[in-house]
């Protein structure tokens, strides 16, 4: 055989075996759950960017948080951290809400106790209630635990409908006020949602109860079926911080316990343990910060009717938005050429909305200054 028959051989033969590696290396797939994930808000880096696109809140925590900051135990952080029922954060909390620390779990954010209640009481074979238009992780953590589940339409007011979710199910898990819609449901059909689903778990998602709404946390004294999931993200300045809690009766607690600890038994890091108290303590500096959000809220809405949008009355720390006559993605884009970050989804049923996070006053005029470019129109803001 001649050299470059020799050559060419050998690369063949390379290249055979390297299709067979790549085939086998393949079938490792087989055995890989995949899902489609949940889609944040994007995360711009730029100095001069308005963030008005992923519902954080525009002020600092409270002035005690930065105070304990710097007098935090550095020692500490070699040490795993302490059960977080077992510390002064579920003390202020407990304090708070005036229950029992046995009544409350604390986890990394809202979304760790959401996905751990999922793991925990959504384990029958019928599907789990939830709107269709809602927080768009229900499904992916349903479809990451294989739960069946029905999404229920809302209204034509963006309004969800007590009499769909008398049906046989396994679970029935909604956000009050709903998101992104930020339309808030009164406390009479939250009760009637949970009374007519008595032999399952309901779970309420009240992230954005303090701009507006009132809590059905105490009807956990009445029905041992619900709980009460809120965080640190939204109202009390400290997404960065990742503390999220859920509140029911002790044995809807200790099962959550159960599955929080058959995962990881070390969740909440200590400086957000030691921090968290502080947010709790300051009452008064929580309420402040919720009611500029509130005003900013009130005056946003009538720019954006003067501007020519349409959007239902929110009761969160955003405004779900549509124009009457410039498409979303086109106001989306162009408002993106300007450094200010807006939500839109590319979903059928709210691909013609916006929403719209509540930043600082000054950020807002920003947004009205913009969107008055955009839109074409020459309204007087003030």
């Amino acid at each position: 055989m001649s050299a470059w028959r020799t050559i060419r051989y050998r690369a063949e033969q390379e290249a055979e075996r390297s299709a067979k590696k790549g085939i086998e290396r393949m079938k490792w797939e087989d055995n890989i759950r995949k899902i489609t994930p949940y889609t944040p808000g994007e995360q711009p880096n730029g100095r001069n960017v308005i963030k008005l696109n992923t519902n954080e809140n525009p002020y600092p925590p409270a002035p005690g948080v930065a105070d304990q900051l710097v007098m935090l135990n550095l020692d500490q952080m070699r040490l795993y951290p302490a059960f977080p029922e077992q510390t002064k954060l579920a003390e202020a909390l407990a304090k708070h809400y005036q229950i029992q620390k046995d009544q409350l779990f604390i986890g990394v954010g809202s979304d760790d106790v959401l996905s751990l209640a999922f793991m925990t009481f959504f384990q029958s074979k019928r599907p789990v209630f939830f709107p269709d238009i809602t927080y768009s992780f229900y499904d992916v953590w349903a479809d990451l635990y294989r739960i069946p589940y029905e999404t229920k339409a809302l209204d034509e007011n963006f309004c969800i409908r007590p009499e769909d979710y008398r049906q046989p199910n396994g679970g029935v898990v909604f956000p009050n006020p709903n998101a992104p819609t930020g339309v808030l449901m009164d406390l009479r059909q939250v009760e009637e949602i949970i009374e007519a689903n008595r032999d399952v778990v309901v779970i309420v998602d009240e992230a954005y109860i303090d701009f507006g709404g009132i809590s059905c946390l105490p009807l956990i004294r009445k029905y041992d079926n619900l709980l009460v999931v809120q965080t640190f993200s939204k109202s009390r300045s400290m997404a960065g911080m990742r503390i999220g809690y859920a509140m029911g009766n002790p044995k809807l607690i200790g099962y959550l316990n159960d599955v929080k600890y058959a995962v990881n038994s070390y969740t909440l890091n200590y400086a957000a343990l030691q921090l968290g108290v502080e947010a709790v303590k300051d009452e008064a500096y929580f309420r402040e910060n919720c009611d500029k959000i509130v005003t900013t809220r009130r005056h946003a809405e009538e720019a954006l009717r003067r501007l020519g949008f349409v959007f239902p009355k929110s009761y969160g720390n955003f405004i779900f938005a549509s124009h009457k006559v410039v498409e979303a993605r086109e106001i989306f884009e162009k408002l993106k050429e300007n450094d200010i970050y807006v939500r839109w989804w590319n979903k059928k049923g709210i691909d013609n909305y916006l929403r719209i996070t509540i930043g600082t006053e000054e950020q807002m005029e920003a947004l009205y200054r913009a969107l008055e470019k955009i839109c074409g129109q020459n309204s007087n803001l003030r």
